[in-house]
């Protein structure tokens, strides 16, 4: 009996360190995890990229009017950080699904609740949070591994691209910071520490009421007369509102403070807002 335990025992050995030896390759469509700052949070991307590897990809690998995972292993997901706006629908802050119905000229765009989608056979059109049509633009060069990124980046819009081979296809996302940001405004300006520069650049940057604005930044130049940067930004404030005299003192005062402060980006910077009076 011991004779047939041993060599049962050492079988057992050798396949267990040949299981623990195996090779690691790399994955043939590597994941690709991204985080994108937008509006006040993020939007967090998750998908696998795989390769052209010389295959006939749209209408063949990946067929038209089926509904496709849009990258290869795990289902594709996003996750809001914030409230966004997509095809004109609302959607709360959360993590969502990624798929896509590929066809010759347009598109599908699908936002799902569902968050597990690798075939099409488990879709669920009930769980359909949004449906986007989007026109398919031809690239005049080939992109080997499937690709996701973020373009067009604003302060509350961007463009969530899909790319592969030579096909781009494009998704507006929208979200709402402004009456967020107002909210916080208001409620800084009722504090002792006052942003006065900050919220000076917001009105001066969205269009809001430009005198209010120029009274924040002179009380911000106040608290730091050697701010060149602050002066700088006065004077775009005074040129907006038409006061091109007042403007064109304030920039050459910034000319002198970013001179002392060895900084010739911001004397170039005054030199062009002067000119352009």
């Amino acid at each position: 009996m011991k004779k047939i335990v041993l060599p049962l025992l050492l079988i057992s050995f050798f396949s267990l360190n040949a299981v623990s030896q195996q090779v690691k390759t790399p994955a043939p469509s590597p994941p690709q995890y991204v985080k994108q700052d937008f509006g006040l949070s993020s939007i967090e991307l998750s998908y696998s990229r795989p390769g052209v590897k010389g295959r006939k990809i749209f209408g063949d690998l990946v067929p038209y009017g089926k509904v496709w995972r849009t990258g290869a292993n795990s289902a594709t997901t996003l996750t809001f950080g914030d409230d966004v706006t997509i095809g004109g629908t609302k959607i709360p802050a959360g993590k969502y699904g990624l798929l896509t119905i590929p066809n010759a000229s347009e598109w599908t765009i699908i936002i799902t609740k569902q968050l597990d989608v690798t075939n099409p056979s488990a879709y669920k059109q009930d769980q359909d949070i949004v449906r986007v049509t989007t026109e398919r633009q031809e690239l005049p060069f080939s992109v080997e591994n499937f690709t996701i990124l973020f373009s067009n980046m604003t302060s509350n819009s961007c463009t969530l691209q899909l790319v592969w081979d030579n096909t781009v296809v494009n998704l507006d996302i929208k979200t709402d910071i402004d009456s967020k940001i107002m909210a916080q405004i208001d409620e800084a300006m009722n504090k002792d520490n006052r942003p006065y520069f900050s919220s000076a650049m917001y009105y001066l940057d969205n269009g809001k009421d430009l005198n209010q604005a120029l009274a924040w930044f002179n009380k911000a130049t106040d608290q730091n007369p050697k701010a060149y940067y602050m002066f700088y930004q006065k004077a775009r404030c005074l040129a907006k509102l038409g006061k091109k005299q007042d403007a064109i003192a304030v920039a050459k005062k910034s000319i002198q403070l970013a001179k002392d402060a060895k900084n010739d980006d911001y004397v170039a910077l005054n030199e062009k807002l002067i000119s352009s009076l």
